[in-house]
């Protein structure tokens, strides 16, 4: 049974109620989060404010996750990644079901835009906060979003319907003019998407395409779009009632990209031509009407920077990972007014609108458990620190679902953060922003966090003038080294270590040889108590990503630079890319000490950085050193 609710609200599954709202209507009791991870936290938030109780799921790879204490109950998925947790429709829906659960809200990414999955909690009486299922349907696809954006005058980039074969690929692309982005038609998150500066280049790439969009969404679809060389990515958040009022809260600039992956994003859009924004955000609530959009949602646009016009990017029919800063300027919970609006008790959008005014600027930085120094790989595993500064909520808002002892698993997004940083200027934001980066102290797993501070200080973004593909020229610099090979025992250890805990059944724990590791220390100008390698028998291979300067005392070991002998108890330089190779300890003696000028970046536990291997805590990870391992040069 449906019925239709009040003006201003949409059509959502009658259901059982319970507190009166706004609208005389009760807030769902129970809203089940289809989702992980920070954005499953940041729902839970809200839900707190509303008085509306959370309910989590879960896979057990996230055990440890945030959201499952944050809630008020938490419902297993079973172990794996995605495909057999968060995208199980039905053990989602049944849980929905057997916990009483009257709405579900999808986050971002995963069931969020999957019109199937929205049509099938309507019709089990389940509210989907989000838009329509056919909303879902028309905007999912980019070839179909496309031509409702023609039909309604929004502007567009040349390009194609969708594409049958590669010669009519390759005709289409002639007539356009290279370079052109062949995309796939379903999905996002910058998979499907391939720039071809030539027909040998779109030939290479068409069929590649085809099979990115079967393997990650089920439709093979591709079309073509005329390339921007200097492109910026811009986006307007749009909120509509599903009756035909929608109204615009500015524009984002989303431009610094890492292969089509959003990196950093801002509002407002700085150095945009006058009356620009005026204008996207016109278009795009032009284009939501046309549809009685429901709910909260994306256009998205590329702006051409050399003649200073906009075309139709695409609809993301869901909450972004970047609402945050819109909250923050405009002042609003995009959450509480999408379930407000699923509970039919949101005022209607022009009493809203008319308390609505933006101040100042906000800048978020995705925080990602990956290595910058090789490919960005992501970088699962345990975090043995997570330290944050203090966020108001105001001037610093930040996003998480991890805290020390949390493993970062390896089957999904290696998001572990957004900083969000607002002020009354963009300069000043950014300067927040940096100074939130620099406070911020994670270990287990290598991060971002160096990236993204030298992203903030590079000039395109600096300047205010960010491309899309302005990363491609920022070279990246890494205080660290790499262990290619861990030898028989190489663990972290200071002076004078971990004493005093005998009471709490923690041993001393600290360097076997603490002369040798104090001898290393002096020689570098270090203090004396500086965290260091200790070297059990055979040594191990490390590669630098930074000058370095380094003294190797205690037993005899023999040591190689880039295949070059050097000597113990000296100085010794290190350039960046040189591997240090630590054979074997000949004659008395079985540890030696490698010391780091500045020494190593470890975080201390239970007041020192040595590595105690059998209660597995301190130095890194609480382990020896073994191959893939990142350290940090303090």
């Amino acid at each position: 049974m449906r019925r239709l609710i009040n003006s201003g609200t949409a059509r959502f599954p009658s259901r059982n109620r319970a507190r009166l709202g706004f609208r005389g209507y009760a807030m769902f009791d129970k809203l089940l989060i289809a989702n992980r991870g920070a954005i499953a936290c940041r729902i839970l938030r809200t839900l707190r404010t509303l008085q509306v109780k959370g309910v989590a799921v879960y896979s057990e790879a996230d055990a440890a996750s945030l959201h499952l204490m944050q809630a008020d109950e938490a419902h297993s998925l079973g172990e794996g990644g995605a495909a057999g947790t968060y995208l199980a429709v039905d053990k989602i829906l049944a849980i929905a079901n057997a916990s009483g659960a009257k709405a579900i809200h999808p986050g971002y990414g995963f069931l969020s835009e999957n019109a199937a999955f929205a049509q099938a909690c309507e019709d089990a009486g389940i509210a989907f906060v989000g838009p329509t299922p056919e909303q879902l349907r028309v905007f999912g696809l980019k070839h179909t979003a496309r031509a409702l954006a023609k039909q309604h005058g929004v502007p567009m980039l040349e390009g194609t319907e969708l594409l049958d074969s590669l010669e009519s690929a390759i005709a289409a692309a002639r007539t356009i003019g290279y370079p052109v982005m062949l995309k796939s038609t379903a999905g996002g998150g910058g998979i499907g998407m391939r720039v071809c500066r030539s027909a040998e280049e779109l030939a290479d790439s068409f069929e590649a395409v085809k099979r990115l969009g079967q393997n990650n969404f089920s439709d093979a679809g591709v079309f073509i779009e005329k390339y921007i060389q200097r492109a910026r990515h811009l986006e307007v958040q749009v909120f509509g009632d599903g009756q035909g009022e929608v109204l615009a809260l500015g524009v984002r600039d989303c431009s610094v990209q890492r292969r089509n992956q959003k990196v950093l994003e801002e509002t407002p859009a700085p150095n945009l031509p006058y009356g620009m924004a005026e204008e996207l955000c016109a278009a795009a609530v032009k284009l939501a009407r046309a549809v009685n959009y429901r709910s909260a949602g994306t256009v998205e646009f590329v702006f051409d920077s050399e003649d200073q016009r906009f075309y139709f990017l695409e609809v993301n029919t869901r909450l972004q990972v970047e609402h945050g800063v819109t909250e923050q300027v405009w002042g609003v919970d995009l959450v509480s007014w999408m379930v407000q609006l699923a509970a039919g008790d949101l005022p209607p959008l022009d009493q809203l609108q008319a308390g609505l005014k933006p101040l100042g600027h906000a800048i978020q930085a995705r925080l990602y458990a990956e290595d910058p120094g090789r490919d960005f790989q992501p970088c699962p595993g345990l975090l043995t620190a997570a330290d944050f500064p203090p966020a108001d909520g105001r001037t610093l808002r930040i996003d998480t679902w991890v805290e020390a002892g949390c493993e970062i698993p390896p089957y999904f997004d290696p998001m572990i953060a957004k900083l969000i940083s607002w002020a009354p200027t963009r300069e000043d934001a950014s300067a927040g922003l940096i100074d939130a980066l620099n406070e911020t102290r994670l270990y287990g797993v290598e991060t971002n966090r160096d990236y993204l501070r030298q992203i903030i200080a590079d000039a395109p973004f600096a300047s205010g003038q960010p491309w899309t593909r302005c990363l491609e020229d920022l070279v990246y610099r890494a205080d660290t080294f790499e262990v290619l090979s861990g030898g028989t025992q190489t663990s972290v250890q200071d002076y004078p270590g971990r004493l005093g805990y005998w009471a709490v059944g923690v041993p001393p724990s600290g360097p076997m040889d603490n002369r040798a590791l104090r001898q290393g220390n002096e020689l570098l100008g270090n203090p004396e108590g500086c965290a260091a390698l200790e070297i059990t028998m055979s040594g191990p291979l490390l590669r630098f990503n930074t000058d370095a300067v380094v003294a190797l005392t205690g037993a005899h070991i023999p040591i190689t630079l880039d295949g070059q002998p050097c000597a113990m108890n000296t100085a010794l330089l290190v350039s960046a890319g040189s591997t240090l190779s630590l054979g074997t300890i000949a004659g008395a003696g079985v540890r030696s000490y490698l010391c780091v000028r500045g020494g190593l970046d470890v975080p201390d536990y239970l007041g020192s950085k040595s590595t105690f291997t059998l209660g597995q805590f301190g130095g890194h990870g609480g382990r020896a050193l073994r191959a893939g391992d990142v350290l940090h040069i303090a």
